[in-house]
C-alpha cells in the first residue's frame, strides 16, 4: 500500500535496535481516514474468505481492527487483554507472548465466550517484527477451535523472520507495508 509507505516516510522515525516509531499516525495519534483505507485495502485482500471475527490485541491493534470491521460487514472485534480484571469473569484461553517494542513477557487472555469453535478469524495488528504476538494470538484460536483464515498486518518488518515463518506454516499473511532495511543515522526506510 503505497499510501501506507509514504505516511511511514513522512511522520516515521528510525530508532535504534530495529524500532520504527509512527505514533504520528498508527499507535498513539490515530490517523481515521487512513485506518479506513487499510481496512478496504484488507478486505479487499482477503475478498471471498469468510470472516465472522476479528482478533487483535491491545492496545495498538484496537483502533485498526475496528475500523477494518467496517468493510468485512461489521464483524465484532475481540482483543486479547493483557491483564487480568475483576471485570473478567467466566473461562478463559490464555497464554503468553513477547514483546519487541516493550521487551517484556506478557500474559494474554480471550474470554471463552468470545471466540468459538468453527468461528472464521481474521487478525490485525500493527506491527510484525518476530511474530510473538500473532503466535500467540494463533495459540488461542487453535484452543478455541476457531479457524485462522489469514492475518492483516500494517508493518511488516521483514527483515525479522516473523512473517517468512507464518508464511512458510501457510498462513495468508497480509502486510500492507513491509520495511526492507533502515538506518537511524540517516533515517532512511526501504520498502519491498
Amino acid at each position: 500500500m503505497k499510501e501506507l509507505e509514504e505516511y511511514i516516510r513522512r511522520f516515521g522515525t528510525v530508532k535504534e535496535g530495529n524500532v520504527l516509531k509512527v505514533d504520528a499516525f498508527l499507535n498513539h495519534q490515530c490517523d481515521v481516514a487512513l485506518f479506513d483505507r487499510m481496512g478496504e485495502e484488507w478486505a479487499r485482500l482477503f475478498a471471498g474468505k469468510p470472516v465472522d471475527k476479528i482478533l487483535t490485541i491491545e492496545a495498538s491493534g484496537i483502533g485498526i481492527a475496528c475500523v477494518a470491521a467496517r468493510h468485512f460487514n461489521n464483524v465484532p472485534v475481540v482483543f486479547a487483554k493483557k491483564y487480568q480484571s475483576i471485570n473478567l469473569d467466566g473461562e478463559q484461553y490464555a497464554t503468553s507472548i513477547h514483546s519487541f517494542t516493550k521487551q517484556k513477557d506478557f500474559h494474554v487472555i480471550v474470554a471463552k465466550k468470545f471466540l468459538n469453535a468453527g468461528e472464521h478469524v481474521l487478525l490485525v495488528d500493527d506491527f510484525l517484527a518476530n511474530g510473538c504476538a500473532l503466535n500467540g494470538l494463533i495459540e488461542i484460536c487453535e484452543a478455541a477451535g476457531a479457524v485462522v483464515e489469514g492475518i492483516g498486518i500494517a508493518i511488516e518488518k521483514g527483515f525479522q523472520d516473523g512473517g517468512a515463518s507464518l508464511r512458510e506454516r501457510g498462513y495468508d499473511l497480509q502486510s500492507l507495508a513491509i520495511v526492507d532495511a533502515m538506518d537511524p543515522a540517516t533515517g532512511e526506510i526501504e520498502f519491498r
